[in-house]
């Protein structure tokens, strides 16, 4: 009797059909990446243990390399994933510049994290410490803020069980932070003796943020009618009029410049091109040079006239006008350029025809060329409204958020939109660097805009056009 060995079927090299393979695919590579990025997260938790002074981008390389182990396993369980492995840069840089700075955003918001409530030792109130023989106890020799110990340390319980303490040696360069059993009067008790090779001389506290909840939310609110709302109004306003003015001006420059008997028109194009062609950064200097109030040469040309100097930034109402101007310089050629392009789509036996049964340039332009680039025009509009709604560099480089208001918060100039005035409270010092603060702006800023682009694209037709 002949014994037959059954093969082993091989592995399909063919990728499951329809929506289930792709998020097979998907779940297979996020697996992948987690497992790399928690081996990793491990192995430099574990070196850091025996090897303090290791470099902490060995995270980096530990998952770099158990990326790389790890992809050779899944390629031979699932052959089809080999197609797949193109997307992992893709996934990993849309993970750590999209996903995880969203991750972060959210859960600061509902946190206390500032310049304060780091996480970080509080450098700014250590004080000197004596350690006992039995190295477990350490006496302060003082106080700082004169509280008590518990208040000083910021204990989450009023024992300190289980709290924090960091402990600096006369160096002080590696802080070493110390689990506590108890504190009482002056004297704080660990959980375990500071090692022999380490001699602490000061003791300070860790500056921990916790969970606020919508605490965030509910100051904004509170304040609502000293930043809030002036700087929203103020945000739709400037973004809806760049977009009115901008397109204004570039749809009759295109009109004129497309005219095929107009003499030069390319040089004139190449010239009206150029602010769009110079970097925003160079051109906002500019202007803001140009529009100083005492030496801008704006103001000596319209003192020649006998016009008295205009505070272009120093006046709340007229760095608007100025912030709008300025805008109108750097966005005009694009619109320029869209006018010009959309016209070329259009037939000439159209304007042909209309010539033929007498119409006027003017009833040619109001009955053909206008009709014909809504269509062209809609999506433009709607995107330049979403950019100029979160159009930051415009706002500080030509007037950082002011001039000042009475009456508003600081952190909210007159000409602060909605992302400087989340930039000023995050990173500017009369902010305090609140990033909790910030975070909750960033998130009204992000529902704010999707109602704005949602209401805009309603009005557009968009959706009703995609059903179709």
């Amino acid at each position: 009797m002949t014994l037959t060995a059954a093969s082993s079927r091989p592995r399909s090299a063919a990728p499951p059909d329809g929506v289930r393979g792709f998020l097979l695919a998907i779940l297979i590579l996020a697996v992948l990446l987690g497992g790399a990025v928690l081996v990793g997260w491990l192995l430099s938790g574990l070196t850091a243990r025996f090897f303090p002074e290791a470099p902490p981008y060995l995270i980096l390389v530990y998952t770099l390399g158990a990326l790389l182990l790890g992809m050779p396993v899944v390629a031979r369980l699932f052959p089809w994933m080999m197609s797949w492995y193109y997307l992992v840069p893709s996934l990993v840089f849309l993970a750590a510049f999209t996903v995880l700075p969203i991750v972060l955003t959210v859960n600061y918001a509902f946190t206390n994290y500032s310049g304060q409530n780091s996480g970080n030792p509080d450098t700014g109130v250590r004080t000197e410490a004596a350690l006992s023989p039995d190295r477990r106890t350490l006496t302060l020799a003082e106080i700082p803020e004169g509280n008590s110990l518990a208040e000083f340390l910021r204990c989450t319980t009023p024992n300190c069980v289980g709290d924090t303490a960091v402990l600096y040696d006369e160096d002080a360069s590696t802080p070493v932070r110390a689990q506590i059993a108890s504190v009482e009067g002056r004297n704080i008790t660990l959980a375990a003796p500071v090692p022999e090779t380490f001699q602490p001389v000061s003791v300070t506290r860790i500056n921990r943020y916790e969970n606020v909840g919508l605490a965030n939310f509910r100051e904004i609110f509170a304040r609502a009618s000293s930043a809030l709302w002036p700087v929203f109004l103020w945000t739709v306003t400037f973004a809806f009029a760049t977009v009115v003015i901008n397109a204004i001006a570039g749809l009759i420059l295109g009109i004129l410049l497309y005219n095929k008997r107009l003499k030069g028109r390319n040089i004139y194009r190449t010239l009206l091109f150029l602010p769009w062609a110079i970097p925003a950064v160079i051109s906002v200097q500019m202007w803001k040079a140009l529009l100083n109030q005492q030496f801008g040469i704006v103001n000596k040309s319209l003192g020649l006239l006998g016009i008295a100097a205009i505070p272009w930034l120093g006046d709340p109402l007229w760095a608007k006008i100025s912030v709008i101007l300025v805008n109108l310089w750097l966005g005009f050629p694009y619109m320029m350029t869209a006018t010009i392009s959309a016209l070329a789509t259009i037939n000439d036996d159209l304007y042909e025809a209309a010539s033929i049964d007498g119409a006027s340039r003017w009833q040619q332009i109001q009955n053909i060329t206008l009709p014909l680039l809504r269509t062209s025009f809609t999506p433009i509009l709607l995107s330049g409204f979403a950019f100029n709604f979160n159009n930051f560099g415009i706002i500080y480089l030509l007037t950082q958020g002011g001039p000042p208001l009475a009456g508003r918060d600081a952190t909210a100039g007159s000409t602060d939109i909605l992302l400087s005035w989340g930039y000023n409270t995050a990173f500017a010092a009369s902010g305090g660097q609140n990033y909790a603060l910030a975070s909750a702006i960033a998130l009204i800023i992000f529902f704010l805009t999707l109602a704005i682009s949602l209401v805009n694209f309603k009005a557009a037709g968009v959706f009703e056009e995609a059903r179709r």
